[in-house]
């Protein structure tokens, strides 16, 4: 089985970001989520890994929640993995 991994990026803006976080998610081979304000900075990194769900993801997602309200604008890098 080999596993390749890719990154990709998303421009969002701050009423949009948790939206974009929990498709991500559902999406499953996402193996991390990093956001960015618009300096590049990195704010928050959800490392996500194999049969994390529900309970488990809920404090990510509040900590989003929380990011998205104080930033405008912001990058979403994706680190993925495919079999």
């Amino acid at each position: 089985m080999v596993k390749v991994k890719h990154e990709e990026s998303f421009k969002v803006d701050g009423e949009n970001l948790l939206k974009k976080v929990k498709e991500l998610i559902a999406q499953g081979n996402v193996r991390r989520i990093t956001i960015k304000d618009k300096s590049g900075k990195e704010i928050i990194v959800i490392p996500l890994t194999v049969g994390v769900v529900g309970a488990l993801i809920a404090p990510a997602l509040a900590a989003v929640g929380a990011v998205a309200a104080l930033l405008t604008e912001c990058t979403i890098s994706v680190e993925r993995v495919e079999k």
